[in-house]
């Protein structure tokens, strides 16, 4: 009898673990509905899209850019910055679950150590979807077009998910760590804005001063952008060729990210719940 009784339940935990990942999840998506959490993540690329379409559109025609429109160039920057918003979302989200001692109530309760960061990972590449989807359809209102084979369109849509996640990581182990959602926000707005302001994403290297293109070509947000801009592909050609040269930084640097912040995401996880 007491066998038959420990059989099932030696498939509980499994169980469980995902049950307790999805009511996570839930608690955080749900409310996102509600409180403004996915109407600012879909909104905020429309108006990157037109705050920096806008104003730099004429200027961006008159020095050139190279691609056939500049709809066409801006838009990989507007899902980087889409993305880094989500970013700073997941940030504010895990510093104020770390204040509020949940992390510390979650260690205490029978569940897997790692569930509450995949729960938290979860909601924010749901955001990220979101903003990504709407970065889309703001940069076709202004022209912008996929002009590549059905898999290098999937794979511009894979490749901006796979940043998400890696900056979504990196920001929740910040937001972890510090305990402070307003510190936690404001730290990262300075990368996004040095990071992106001097990159490929706005203008073409050659329109910085001769000291700052090698930074500006070779930063890892110039070489998100060279992946994407190729991925989406361009009539004129000059958007860069789908292939290792183009694409193998990119891949490199992301895939770098997700290793370091990942792990570093779950060995604070383990160690809390230890």
């Amino acid at each position: 009898m007491v066998q038959t009784s420990l059989l099932p339940g030696a498939a509980r935990p499994r169980t469980a673990a995902v049950a307790q990942w999805w009511v996570l999840t839930r608690r955080l998506v749900r409310p996102s509905l509600h409180n403004g959490e996915l109407l600012t993540a879909v909104l905020s690329p429309a108006l990157f899209t037109l705050g920096f379409y806008v104003p730099l559109n004429l200027v961006m025609s008159v020095y050139g850019h190279g691609l056939s429109s500049y709809a066409q160039f801006l838009m990989p920057m507007i899902v980087m910055q889409a993305v880094a918003f989500c970013g700073i979302s997941a940030a504010f989200r895990a510093a104020t679950d770390a204040k509020d001692g949940l992390n510390l109530r979650f260690g205490s309760m029978p569940m897997a150590s790692t569930v509450p960061l995949a729960a938290r990972i979860t909601a924010a590449l749901y955001r990220g979807a979101a903003a990504l989807g709407s970065a889309v359809v703001s940069g076709r209102v202004i022209g912008f077009r996929f002009y590549g084979s059905a898999v290098e369109t999937g794979g511009f849509l894979a490749f901006a998910l796979l940043l998400a996640l890696a900056l979504c990581l990196g920001a929740d182990l910040l937001g972890s760590l510090s305990k402070s959602p307003e510190a936690t926000t404001q730290s990262l707005i300075f990368p996004q804005l040095i990071l992106g302001m001097v990159s490929t994403g706005f203008a073409p290297a050659r329109q910085f001063p001769s000291w700052l293109q090698g930074f500006a070509r070779n930063q890892p947000i110039s070489q998100f952008v060279y992946a994407l801009r190729a991925l989406a592909g361009d009539p004129t050609g000059n958007a860069g060729a789908v292939g290792w040269p183009v694409l193998g930084p990119a891949l490199a640097w992301a895939l770098g990210l997700l290793t370091v912040f990942g792990g570093a995401a779950v060995a604070v996880s383990m160690r809390r719940s230890g």
